[in-house]
């Protein structure tokens, strides 16, 4: 584990992820105290992938859960292997002998979804849990939650509670589609996420799209940097930006001109009257000054 904030910064570096020292100092209280961190942005500013680069920083696995609207324990935490026990229950019935059903409901009749595979965790680090955009699931879900946040526990009815011996490093994500209840919020850390400026823009690009021309992730950022000021119904963060660079590359692009922001701008834009607006302010506009 590394041993501070500014550690932390360089190591995540090292993995890939270009962290600000907020952003490296929220990770670190979530990895050190352990305690949860709520990390709230747009869409695209890079949430999920510090998940990623914490759990390879600290070389331990990432158990993911991505949240949904109407999700529930059963895809969360854990379901019975319903399969297993009818077949377990015949074979006793063809050896003469019956089950009782304390014999059915144990560890080994268990599928573990995501949360119990986070508690279940055997170390010696303990794994990275990210529950993935948790604004889309439910208030019941939400407090569904709050047992493991609070005490790194869950409870299964038939077992009992279940306690990790190496409690998880758990990082929510949000793209507040939706308020979360305080109660969750009380229970972790907090970081918001901005739009990152041109230049750190543009060296994320350059790190995640070595080989594109030199000019390119700088014209690039800049254009998602003006599209930003524009009322689109879904502003460009950097996962765009650097989709729009993969297809410019693709295309021996050598830099952004009108034709070649005409050519890519689905990479960019997901809404048709986004893209109408922008083609009618047009690409000399989009392209910027060269």
């Amino acid at each position: 584990m590394v041993g501070s904030p500014i550690a932390l910064r360089a190591a995540l570096d090292d993995a890939g992820y270009l962290a600000d020292d907020g952003l490296a100092t929220a990770l670190f209280c979530a990895a050190r105290l352990p305690q949860p961190l709520l990390l709230e942005g747009e869409a695209g500013v890079g949430k999920t992938e510090a998940a990623k680069a914490l759990a390879g920083v600290v070389d331990t696995p990432l158990i993911r859960l991505q949240c949904y609207e109407g999700i529930d324990a059963a895809e969360a935490l854990y379901e019975w292997n319903f399969p297993r026990q009818l077949l377990a229950i015949r074979a006793a019935e063809a050896a003469g002998s019956r089950l009782a059903e304390t014999d059915l409901f144990t560890r080994d009749y268990l599928i573990g979804r995501p949360l119990l595979r986070a508690v279940d965790h055997p170390g010696p680090r303990p794994a990275v849990l990210l529950i993935d955009e948790i604004d889309r699931a439910d208030d019941e879900f939400e407090a569904f939650l709050f047992e493991l946040l609070a005490e790194g526990s869950v409870t299964i009815p038939e077992l009992g509670t279940l306690r990790a011996a190496h409690p998880p490093i758990v990082v929510l994500t949000s793209n507040r589609t939706r308020d979360l209840h305080d109660a969750l919020k009380r229970r972790c850390l907090y970081h918001w996420i901005d739009y990152p400026d041109l230049e750190r823009t543009t060296a994320i690009i350059r790190r995640r799209v070595p080989g594109a021309a030199e000019p390119l992730a700088h014209q690039v950022a800049a254009a998602v940097r003006r599209l930003r000021t524009l009322d689109v119904q879904k502003p460009p963060g950097v996962a765009e930006a650097i989709n729009w660079v993969l297809a410019l590359d693709l295309l021996g692009a050598r830099a952004l001109d009108e034709t070649a922001a005409a050519a890519t701008l689905g990479s960019v834009l997901k809404y048709r009257e986004d893209i109408e607006a922008i083609e009618e302010k047009g690409m000399t506009w989009l392209a910027g000054p060269r």
